[in-house]
């Protein structure tokens, strides 16, 4: 999936625009405008992977922003991977997406409530499952991180990757947007949990962020705020001596 550690820019998408939220929590957010002219932009700038996440279908659990975020996978689904989340909660709807251009879906959700979904796709689609478990306080949470599951995260990554996802997204809720820096003990129990590629996200706000997530044995990183602020430019971040 990343046979060299990658830095991966966001595209979160919410009422047809591009926004990053701070912990999660609606209102919070920045506008940065047309999603498909961000996803172009990062390619641009030498991104080799994107992560896109329908934000208003995370809290309501339908696909709300599904025309958008297809239209920026058909502008650049033949240049970069992309990976999707958000909303997609049945094996239909994960199914369409990796036939449609979509290199992985992100589960979250769905994997909560249906863990037998990973293992269904896996089989389908092989390397195509990511499976993302959000933490908030030390606990998995679902439902656009609004309800507490009582999982734990290395124990949850360690299940699923068994039932065959091919990588988990961990994203440190608590420092989520927040442009704080990371904390990488959460990152390296999930990391020591798996033999598969762990994506952390939450908090980066510099370089020497990336390193540390580097460091904890994270194969890439999801960045969003840090990004779109110009904390760091992403070249910089791709040629960041690790």
């Amino acid at each position: 999936m990343f046979p060299e550690f990658e830095v991966v820019p966001a595209v979160d998408v919410k009422g047809g625009q591009a926004v990053q939220l701070v912990g999660g929590e609606p209102g919070t957010g920045t506008t940065y405008g047309d999603p498909v002219a961000a996803a172009e932009a990062w390619v641009e700038r030498g991104a080799a992977t994107l992560h896109l996440v329908d934000l208003d279908g995370a809290f309501s659990g339908e696909r709300a922003n599904a025309a958008v975020l297809m239209d920026v996978v058909d502008a650049v689904g033949d240049r970069v991977a992309v990976q999707l989340g958000g909303g997609v909660r049945t094996d239909a709807d994960a199914a369409w997406l990796l036939d449609r251009g979509v290199d992985r879906v992100v589960l979250g959700t769905a994997a909560v409530e249906e863990p037998d979904l990973v293992s269904r796709l896996a089989a389908d689609y092989p390397g195509g499952v990511v499976v993302s478990l959000d933490a908030k306080d030390g606990e998995v949470v679902v439902s656009g991180w609004t309800e507490g599951t009582g999982l734990d995260p290395a124990e949850a990554a360690a299940r699923y990757a068994e039932r065959g996802a091919a990588g988990v997204l961990f994203t440190d809720v608590d420092v989520e947007g927040s442009l704080e820096g990371v904390r990488t003990d959460a990152v390296r129990r999930v990391v020591d949990a798996v033999d598969v590629p762990v994506i952390a996200s939450g908090g980066v706000a510099s370089l020497e962020d990336v390193r540390a997530l580097h460091g904890a044995g994270a194969a890439a990183v999801v960045v969003g705020t840090a990004l779109y602020e110009g904390r760091f430019d992403l070249a910089d971040a791709r040629d960041l001596r690790l």
